[in-house]
């Protein structure tokens, strides 16, 4: 259930920031640059070779099996490998700004719990009141 949450949490995150749509137009252009890299380049001889090409190049892992030889065969993969860092590091600020946003919506959640429970003291009974106190020292020792 808590999963479910957080994948929908995540999807509106990507959505409100944009990401999904620089996500969903980095993989169309990653297709279309791999088929216009086996056209224009004689040294890939099938759309396969020209997809591994790519991910080699994109993820610049870079394994040389593959190589582009022709000035356009080279400079696409250059604006591949551009765009790619920048597509990658979109993607890694969203995840940790879903993380940090998260962090901060439990510890907001925990502050205001405390807070309310300093604020009915004379509700509380004496076992909880230890708690609170036990807390408190918790707190104390923490900063």
């Amino acid at each position: 259930m808590k999963t479910k949450k957080y994948k929908k949490i995540l999807r509106e995150v990507f959505h409100v920031m944009g990401a999904d749509k620089i996500i969903v137009s980095y993989i169309v252009f990653f297709f279309i640059m791999s088929f216009i890299i086996w056209i224009v380049e004689p040294n890939i001889k099938s759309y396969i070779d020209s997809l591994w090409f790519c991910f080699a190049t994109a993820t610049t892992i870079g394994y040389g099996d593959i190589t582009a030889i022709s000035i356009i065969g080279r400079v696409l993969a250059i604006v591949l490998s551009i765009y790619s860092v920048v597509a990658i590091a979109i993607f890694t600020a969203v995840i940790t700004s879903y993380f940090i946003d998260q962090a901060k919506a439990r510890a907001k959640y925990s502050v205001r719990n405390f807070i309310d429970s300093l604020e009915h003291l004379d509700e509380l009974s004496k076992e909880e009141l230890r708690e609170l106190s036990k807390r408190v020292r918790e707190f104390n020792k923490s900063i």
